[in-house]
């Protein structure tokens, strides 16, 4: 592995983008966000694949805009339990995704299964796994971090 430094890494992380929250059912959570807290939501988002429904919320406006998303498994006995852990993983901004997953790559980084691949909001996203494995031990240390190709202008 190489040691990484400021003047070596091929991208930088522009800001967060994302915290997404699970649980069994999501109308628990949107009772606290929409209803209490009065996060409006922006959209919704649905995956067999993924074994998500999720309601997209945004807090802030402009570049301080970050997404909330609301989600609950379709499933509650399949994979992934978006549910478990309740923080399911943070986004983060990242200007130039494939530089980054070939170089976070090359230091040891493991990545979880997928490769990169169009999310829910319709950016290029990857995710660095919360666990190591013998081949990557660098990873998320149980936190699940999505990296999300920012726009060409820089986080909206």
């Amino acid at each position: 592995m190489t040691e990484p430094t400021q003047y070596s890494r091929p991208f930088r992380v522009l800001g967060l983008q994302q915290v997404a929250i699970g649980a069994p059912d999501k109308s628990r959570l949107r009772a606290l966000w929409v209803d209490l807290l009065g996060l409006t939501i922006a959209g919704e988002y649905t995956s067999e694949a993924e074994n998500v429904s999720e309601d997209i919320c945004h807090l802030g406006a402009g570049r301080a805009q970050v997404e909330l998303d609301l989600m609950q498994p379709l499933r509650a006995d399949a994979k992934p339990a978006v549910h478990i852990p309740p923080l399911n993983h943070i986004g983060l901004w990242v200007d130039d995704l494939h530089a980054a997953v070939d170089w976070l790559t090359r230091q040891g980084v493991r990545f979880a299964p997928g490769g990169i691949r169009r999310g829910a909001s319709g950016h290029e996203v990857c995710f660095i796994h919360p666990r190591p494995s013998e081949a990557s031990p660098l990873c998320g240390e149980g936190v699940l971090i999505e990296l999300v190709q920012a726009p060409l202008e820089g986080p909206a």
